[in-house]
Formats: structure tokens, sequence, C-alpha cells
């Protein structure tokens, strides 16, 4: 298996391999549970019933992570996926990771991770920080989704409509969010003016659905 420089340094700069050094990743590409993957667009890495218990990072291209219909993030070069199955009994995946365009990901199977996590004291404390970060991350968003603004509310409405367009008349909506008109209306004002949705009429049409999570 064949790395570049250009992804050497990058998995250098990716939260697993921080500090550690551009040999170590020369023996990974000869080592057996080290490989790359490509993927085309819209093909399918991991979903609930179809994953492998690999650490994965993204070398090329981008994936979108979504839960259900519910866009969750967009991993880019660098970023590391699959720490959720690596050390879990579960039998399913906990979301569905997607090719948004052509991409290649570096994988590491577990017996591997657990040779450099026992072996190589910077890749461990490095993924036990990349852990930690990840659980702080999410208890954030727990608290945000369980005390939710009238703009997290609407955006949550609209990347569960599968980011794409919503044609709904404003009263129902006011229904369905459980919100006044005039906050549905200063929710639409305040999502517009950052550009990540535009209304015309009924119809709702999300420009920016990355963004619009931050909202949630």
């Amino acid at each position: 298996m064949f790395l570049s420089q250009e992804e050497i340094a990058l998995l250098l700069s990716c939260p697993l391999f921080q500090g550690e050094t551009e040999a170590l990743l020369c023996r990974l590409t000869r080592t057996e549970g080290a490989e790359q993957a490509a993927f085309a667009p819209g093909q399918v890495v991991y979903d609930p019933q179809n994953f492998r218990r690999c650490l994965g990072v993204v070398l090329s291209g981008q994936l979108q992570v979504a839960k259900g219909s519910l866009a969750v993030s967009v991993l880019n070069p660098g970023e590391l996926f699959g720490a959720a199955a690596l050390y879990s009994d579960e039998e399913e995946f906990a979301t569905t990771i997607t090719a948004r365009r052509p991409s290649r990901c570096f994988l590491l199977e577990q017996r591997l991770v657990d040779r450099l996590l026992a072996e190589k004291e910077v890749v461990r404390e490095n993924y036990l920080r990349y852990l930690t970060g990840r659980i702080r991350f999410l208890s954030g968003r727990l608290q945000t989704l369980a005390q939710p603004g009238v703009e997290g509310k609407l955006a949550r409405y609209l990347l569960g409509g599968g980011g794409g367009s919503i044609t709904c008349p404003a009263a129902e909506l006011c229904q369905r969010l459980g919100v006044s008109r005039a906050s549905l209306y200063r929710a639409f004002s305040a999502l517009e003016e950052e550009g990540l949705i535009v209304r015309r009429g009924k119809t709702i049409t999300v420009l920016d659905p990355v963004g619009l999570e931050t909202v949630m």
C-alpha cells in the first residue's frame, strides 16, 4: 500500500497520529490490518447492518454522517470515523456514512489498533484525548437538544425532512413546532440572514445543512 507525502502529512496531523513519526506510518502501510479503501459518490461506507470494526481516517473526498434521515455531520480529510463500533458489542452501527464525492480512506482493523495502543504511548494518549473530546461534544449536543430554542427546533425539523425543500404553511409549522407565529418568523429571518435557508412563500429550502446542524 502506497501513501503519498501529502497523505502522510495529513495522517500526522490527524487526531490519532499527532506527535508520531513518518517512519511509523511507513511501517503501517506494510502491516497486516492496515489498508486503503476507495468509495464512489453515493456509496455507503458504513450503515447500521454493514460495517467493519475498523478505525478510519479520511484521506481525500468527503463523507456524510446521517442518523436515519437526519444529517449529523460531514467528515473531511484528516478526520476519524468508526470509533463507536471499534470496541462495542452492539451488532448495529449508530449511523450511516456515505461518500459525498470520490473519497479514499485509511482503515486500521481492531487488532492493529490494539497493538498501537499497547505499544505506542503517543497514539494511546491521542486516542484517549480524541474520545474525551467526542464525549464532551456529544454531552453538549444533548444539552442543546434538551433545551432547544425556536431556531433549533426549526433547524431540527428542516434537517429531519432530508435537508432539501419543505412546503408547509406557517400556521401548520407553528403547530408542529409548538411556537408562536412571531417566534417562527424571527427564526426564519435569523436563519436566512446566516445564509442557511431561503424561504419563498410556503416553501423553505435548506442551503447549508452542515451549518444548520450547528444551530440545533
